[in-house]
């Protein structure tokens, strides 16, 4: 348990806060909020609600986290990890886009 805790107190002795851990940590927390944002649109509308935010904060998050897994960690399961979600954000995201515009013109969804 002490060997523990000196590793624990010697990783935090020697951090280096970096920009590049600045960008995974704000990608992190933009990622990790979008789910206190879909939950609190959930809770407001009493039903599931994927709101426009929620993508947004899903592309930039994933967006910032691979680009700190490739240039500021070069970490090959981080890039994998966030390639996919990445795409599928990025795509729900414009889905999103067109059905509201839809839905504001009349226009007929396909």
């Amino acid at each position: 348990m002490e060997h523990v805790l000196q590793t624990i107190m010697h990783g935090l002795a020697t951090y280096h806060l970096t920009p590049w851990k600045v960008v995974g940590y704000v990608g992190m927390v933009m990622f990790t909020s979008r789910w206190f944002v879909q939950l609190y649109a959930t809770r407001k509308h009493k039903r599931v609600v994927m709101p426009l935010s929620f993508w947004v904060l899903s592309v930039c998050g994933s967006i910032m986290l691979l680009a700190y897994f490739i240039v500021g960690k070069n970490d090959s399961v981080g890039i994998l990890s966030n390639v996919f979600p990445v795409f599928v954000s990025i795509y729900n995201l414009a889905m999103h886009l067109r059905h509201h515009r839809n839905s504001t013109t009349g226009d007929a969804t396909v």
